[in-house]
């Protein structure tokens, strides 16, 4: 198990282990997550705007005026 502290702002710094073993470097994204009361922190991967953008053109089927109302709560 590896330790740090929190700063008055809130930070704190990732062990060494931890970033290698994430390939974590500067600039990084990263994401955190509570599960089960434990905290899981995860790399985030470079988002692919153009992909996704070409991706959701094919993706007619749940556009609809239903969909929106099931789903406006999320």
């Amino acid at each position: 198990m590896k330790f740090s502290t929190i700063t008055s702002k809130g930070q704190a710094t990732i062990p060494l282990e931890i970033r290698k073993q994430l390939d974590l470097h500067t600039g990084d994204r990263i994401a955190f997550e509570i599960v089960d009361g434990k905290v899981v922190l995860h790399k985030l991967r470079p988002f692919d705007y153009e992909y996704h953008r070409a991706l959701s053109k094919n993706l007619s089927e749940w556009d609809s005026q239903e969909d929106d109302e099931a789903y406006e709560d999320l």
